[in-house]
């Protein structure tokens, strides 16, 4: 059984140069190449080379001591964050590297921190080491104090096949098992192991290895530390059932769709048929073609066991985060959202719906982007992360399809919630047609999104609508009604529902929740949320001073300066990102390039009330006019229905609560 190691770090820490040196010295490559001479395996798409930043996922094998890995190359750019959090549901465990000139950037913990809600284990690589200003020992420290890891520092003597008694009595002393055994019985080299991998897969410990990617220190050992404490065990699939997450789709140049699955149990092979989540229900699909992919290569596989990672062929239209197979059921929503907007600019010989065509299909690769169709005003809007997806989304239709676009400024992606708990009902009765709903609308813990539960008996409402209620409360991106902004961290609880024996159908009750939320908005207290970044700005010590100011001036927050062993200052804090945005240009310029700028998402807060104020009177939402979010119920008479307006509908409603 193949592991699957993934390689993340934050932009310039030496990721791509570490993956290929692990390739090289695993036995993959004659020679690991270099990202400045753009011959990279990983590396390999014109768009990356071109820029020498990874954008794309990609995969390779390799072998540590006799034992085969697999390793995915994941993006570490804060803007391609979205395609590095999906490699996270493929992989066995992880190699977080971190410059040792750098130290841990704002990014670094935003990654370590989804790999910490995987519950990935993960390895540290300290990159750069050899460079006169790097400071492994600061950098581990910080590893320890602004991450909470419980770091294992492995030196270059260490094997996989005997992990010395030193490093032994140092896993003792947090493991009680280990411990009791090493007093018995003393020193037991496999015993040693066995634990040290136990409290590695469990997140425990965090093996950290120091070295220099670039000529090649500390490689090896890293491989013996993978070999040591991350190998999957080597186990046949046995009779268990075919059952893998989907973790990335790609298009062909044909138009063929790919979908990557990690296979989780079972074995799965070409042309059998595959159970896929689809809206309402199960699908199967049959395997057209199975391939393993090499960087830019790949070969036909016969078959893919448990742990393999592999491309199939003609799955529908699952996406990123799926289980296929036994168990099929839709993805979880990722953890990292967009911040921005933009208008995608085209010109006469590009019309919008052609535009729109070409979106979508990049936006089955990247569900992020999150394009969005006026019909009214023929505009098409994408989500992005930052400018410098901007940049790549316009290299890609360039070279994917010979399509010329621009983009419009780049707007903040505002969000709403509610500060006060109210009770929401819908009411949906044309002729021939029956549902009701009662919810109770409550504020959310910061960051939880829209959860749901019920107080409502079965005895009131059979337990299959009760699931139908919650399926269309989490099933769309609801609008706050203050801005139209996406409603979050809200929580939904049935209280009272009502069916119809002969008229209800599915579809009634969604509309009944869609008015029940609506109507309940309307009457809460509505706050409006923005995106703030966390930091970490660094300059030379005469630039300090004026960072100092400016971040207060943009409304943020930082903690106490610290000044390097090379004199350069490193600030971190928080500030909102409508005010941040275009700061990394304005520091570059006044650092005259020596000053750099580290974002990473950090949360979403309330506005001011004069802030929450200007923009709603700026975007010029009117609620009611909103038809497709409608507050407004639908009651029955004479054979005929009618609407109510939202504030009216109460004192209609079938069931009166208490």
């Amino acid at each position: 059984m193949e592991t699957v190691v993934g390689v993340f770090a934050h932009v310039d820490a030496g990721k791509t140069t570490l993956s290929e040196q692990l390739l090289y010295r695993g036995g993959t490559l004659r020679r690991a190449g270099r990202v400045d001479s753009g011959d990279t395996c990983l590396d390999h798409d014109v768009i990356e080379r071109s820029r020498g930043i990874t954008v794309f996922a990609d995969e390779a094998a390799f072998t540590a001591c006799g034992l085969p890995f697999r390793l995915i190359d994941t993006p570490g750019h804060a803007d391609f964050s979205g395609e590095m959090e999906r490699s996270i549901w493929a992989v066995d465990c992880a190699v977080l590297v971190v410059s040792c000139v750098e130290g841990v950037q704002a990014h670094t913990e935003t990654v370590w921190r989804l790999l910490r809600q995987n519950d990935v284990p993960v390895v540290f690589f300290l990159n750069k080491a050899d460079l006169p200003t790097a400071d492994a020992a600061g950098t581990l420290a910080a590893v320890r104090a602004r991450l909470g890891a419980d770091v294992l520092a492995c030196g270059p003597d260490f094997c996989a096949a005997d992990i010395g008694e030193a490093l032994a009595e140092e896993l003792a002393a947090r493991d009680e098992t280990l411990m009791e055994d090493y007093l018995v019985r003393g020193y037991d080299a496999q015993a040693a192991r066995e634990r040290g991998a136990a409290l590695v897969r469990a997140g425990l410990v965090c093996p950290a290895v120091v070295g220099a990617a670039l000529n090649g220190t500390g490689v090896d050992t890293l491989l013996n530390v993978l070999a040591a404490f991350c190998a999957a065990p080597q186990e046949e699939a046995g009779d268990a059932l075919f059952r893998a997450r989907v973790y990335k789709v790609r298009h062909e140049k044909n138009g063929g769709r790919i979908v990557f699955l990690k296979v989780l149990a079972g074995r799965l092979r070409p042309k059998e048929n595959v159970a896929c989540p689809e809206k309402g229900g199960t699908a199967y699909y049959k395997v057209n073609g199975l391939r393993a992919y090499s960087g830019g290569k790949s070969a036909p596989l016969a078959e893919a066991g448990p742990g393999t990672l592999c491309a199939a062929a003609g799955l529908g239209r699952v996406m990123p985060g799926d289980v296929v197979g036994a168990d099929a059921r839709p993805g979880i929503p990722p953890a990292l959202r967009p911040l921005l907007s933009a208008q995608v600019l085209a010109g006469p010989e590009l019309p919008p719906r052609r535009l729109l065509e070409l979106l979508r299909e990049v936006e089955d690769e990247e569900p992020l982007l999150g394009v969005e169709f006026s019909e009214e005003l023929q505009r098409v809007n994408v989500q992005v992360m930052g400018e410098v997806q901007l940049e790549v989304l316009q290299a890609v239709l360039r070279e994917r399809y010979g399509a010329e676009v621009s983009f419009g400024p780049c707007g903040v992606l505002y969000r709403e919630t509610i500060a006060n708990a109210v009770v929401g009902c819908g009411h949906f009765e044309p002729l021939r047609h029956y549902a009701e709903v009662h919810l109770r609308l409550s504020p959310g813990a910061p960051g939880s999104g829209i959860t749901f539960d019920s107080e409502c008996h079965t005895d009131v409402l059979a337990q299959n609508w009760q699931n139908l209620i919650r399926t269309h409360v989490l099933e769309k991106s609801h609008r706050g009604v203050l801005t139209g902004a996406p409603l979050t961290d809200v929580r939904v609880t049935l209280l009272a529902g009502r069916a119809h024996l002969k008229h209800t159908e599915g579809g009634d009750f969604r509309q009944a929740v869609y008015r029940a939320v609506r109507q309940g908005l309307m009457q809460a207290e509505s706050v409006l949320l923005e995106p703030w970044y966390s930091f970490t700005a660094e300059a030379d010590a005469a630039l300090a001073g004026r960072i100092l100011s400016d971040i207060p001036r943009m409304g943020g927050r930082y903690e106490a300066p610290v000044t390097g062993r090379d004199g350069r200052v490193a600030v971190t804090g928080t500030c909102p990102v409508a005010q941040m945005q275009a700061y990394a240009r304005e520091l570059t310029a006044l650092g005259k390039g020596r000053a750099q700028l580290s974002l990473a998402f950090e949360a979403y807060h309330p506005c001011t009330p004069a802030q929450q104020q200007h923009l709603a009177e700026q975007t010029g939402y009117d609620p009611e006019r909103d038809v497709e979010n409608t507050p407004d119920s639908v009651f029955c008479s004479h054979g005929a229905g009618y609407p109510v307006k939202w504030n009216e509908a109460p004192a209609q409603m079938h069931i009166q609560l208490k």
